[in-house]
């Protein structure tokens, strides 16, 4: 078997496969526990907190108008993403998720690059969603602001350890903290629904010459919005991520996905509307950390019962920073497993759980928000952090639909249980509309130096694979994959 494992592409592909024995992927195993329902889970989990916190940003840079056109306009371009991703999940079930895609489709590189990207969403959407926690239970608790570092460690620390601790106890929580954020969302829904005065509250952003109460920016408060809509869907592609966990992922990770897609859809539409019909209005909750918090007290009043409510609210919270370390420890694992990470990173102990990945993860996740919050910024450390989550996703996201298309025009006999209803089309506008949020990314000044910096740790890390990576690569179950499936099609991978 070692011999099967170990081999040279040869030039054309620029890297090189070192020899290992059973014993490399006997250290990196994992534990099929999975099914549809923790699948959806882990999905929805995932992104819930973008109900919860970081989306009010949106409402600052584009007012009500802008940010329900830019919630619209993202909401089909993660349709198109979604449903491709259901298509190439089942078809190459691998723990590699997006890389695996891109492995397949592009080859080496583009799988590294592809995977890269991946990887700097998934560390730095912990790093947000730890801040928002710090952010309720600081103004649950009246702590000050200096102590949001400890909120943020004391999160990492039990959250991190969860997921050591084993994959049974860990979907098992995110199904528990998944349903609890989902019913807190309602109890909110329900009470406040009937208190909703769009005409007063909804259109109070101050309006900029050329905008009007809808459109206070203008389409440039459209544009501007963007990244803060994304945040009601960021992560739900990370199933693909629990591939090797699953049971069943032919059957199970279509229906996951698209069933997590269209939970999130209804949730984000209810939130932003009935959230900015409340006091106090767009133009405040725009400026908050905590917008949940806010519309609660909107609706229950400023006492002890709408504090137990946020507290309980910080479960969206968690469940989406316990699901996206999940996440980045499987994507961690599956690049470091097959060489373009340092293998040291991919050991799973006793418990089965890629330990060593989630521990560096939470450490370089802290480290980026330690880093900004000591630095000081007049502009929110969580959308800091947001802008820099979103510049990954959004390359992660291109790069993915043009694996769909390549696959579909390089692969076309692959066995595909599930087929995407829009296809190509569906790829490329998905494609399209992250392109464009990626120039959106560098247009708003209070967030540019920030994404300057994300992508100058994307250049460091496209450094280290042409230095050092692309030369010790092992031939991991995604490798193999895609060597053996473009060879029955094509040849020799070019």
């Amino acid at each position: 078997m070692a011999s099967e494992r170990s081999s040279d592409p040869g030039p054309k592909e620029s890297v090189a496969y070192e020899q290992v024995d059973e014993s490399y992927f006997e250290k990196r195993g994992l534990k099929r526990y999975a099914r549809v329902w923790s699948l959806w889970a882990l999905g929805v989990g995932a992104v819930i907190s973008g109900d919860f916190f970081g989306w009010s940003f949106g409402l600052a840079a584009g007012g009500f108008g802008g940010m329900l056109i830019a919630l619209i306009v993202i909401t089909a371009m993660y349709a198109g993403l979604c449903y491709s991703i259901a298509e190439m999940s089942p078809a190459l079930p691998h723990t590699g998720g997006a890389y695996s895609f891109a492995r397949s489709a592009m080859g080496p590189w583009g799988g590294y690059v592809t995977g890269l990207a991946e990887n700097m969403e998934y560390v730095l959407t912990p790093a947000v969603i730890v801040v928002g926690i710090g952010s309720y239970l600081g103004a649950i608790f009246g702590t000050p602001e200096s102590y949001a570092p400890l909120w943020w460690l004391l999160a990492y620390g039990l959250f991190v350890g969860l997921n050591v601790w084993g994959v049974e106890l860990s979907f098992r929580f995110t199904v528990i903290i998944t349903f609890l954020a989902l019913g807190i969302l309602v109890v909110f829904y329900v009470g406040a629904i009937a208190q909703v005065d769009l005409a007063r509250y909804a259109y109070d952003v101050p309006v900029e010459p050329g905008g009007t109460p809808f459109l206070p920016r203008g389409l440039e408060g459209v544009f501007n919005a963007l990244p803060f809509a994304i945040w009601f869907y960021l992560a739900i592609e990370e199933l693909p991520l629990a591939a090797e966990e699953a049971h069943d992922p032919v059957r199970d990770m279509p229906r996951g996905i698209l069933l997590g897609l269209l939970t999130l859809v209804v949730c984000a539409f209810l939130t932003l509307i009935i959230s900015v019909g409340l006091p106090p209005g767009a133009h405040r909750l725009g400026q908050t950390d905590a917008p949940l918090f806010a519309s609660l007290q909107a609706v229950y009043g400023l006492g002890p019962g709408s504090r137990v409510l946020a507290l309980i609210a910080v479960a969206g919270l968690v469940a989406s920073f316990h699901s996206i370390i999940f996440a980045y420890g499987r994507q961690i694992y599956s690049l470091s497993r097959a060489g373009y990470f340092p293998r040291p990173l991919s050991i799973t102990g006793r418990r089965k759980t890629p330990h060593v990945a989630l521990l560096v993860g939470a450490a370089l996740g802290y480290g980026v928000a330690l880093v900004i919050h000591g630095f000081g910024t007049d502009s929110p450390v969580g959308a800091v952090l947001l802008n820099m989550a979103v510049f990954g996703a959004v390359i992660a996201y291109a790069l993915q639909m043009a694996s769909f298309i390549l696959l579909r025009r390089r692969l076309p006999n692959l066995e595909r249980p599930y087929r995407s209803p829009i296809g190509i089309p569906g790829a490329v506008f998905a494609m399209a509309i992250s392109l464009v949020t990626l120039v959106a990314l560098f247009f708003n000044e209070s967030y540019r130096p920030a994404v300057i910096g994300a992508a100058v740790w994307f250049l460091l890390g496209l450094i280290y694979f042409a230095v050092w990576g692309r030369h010790h690569l092992v031939y991991a179950p995604e490798e193999a994959f895609a060597r053996e499936a473009l060879a029955r099609e094509e040849g020799p991978p070019s």
